[in-house]
């Protein structure tokens, strides 16, 4: 499974791929210079229950980290992610 990247001028998402099957996708929104939104994670349904949400949260929260920027989890997946993952926590908006 290979996660990527795939910024836009307003946004972008990561991407899983399955060798040439996409798995998955988790969309973001920019909200200023250092601020983004996770808006919508899916997972194929042949992909469920193999963490393949939790590995595009990682990628997204790696890149946050480099770029010195904070989420906010609108969606409900990685809303939960972020509650139940302390070790992510550093790049969560407002987090005290």
């Amino acid at each position: 499974m290979k996660i990527f990247i795939k910024e836009r001028e307003n946004g972008g998402f990561a991407i899983a791929r399955d060798n040439e099957k996409r798995a998955g996708a988790m969309t973001y929104s920019s909200a200023g210079e250092h601020l983004l939104i996770i808006d919508h994670t899916e997972v194929e349904p042949e992909y469920m229950g193999k963490k393949v949400g939790r590995q595009m949260l990682y990628k997204i929260v790696e890149m946050a980290r480099e770029k010195e920027m904070k989420i906010i989890p609108l969606c409900p997946f990685a809303a939960a992610m972020f509650k139940k993952e302390k070790n992510i926590r550093d790049v969560l908006q407002n987090n005290n």
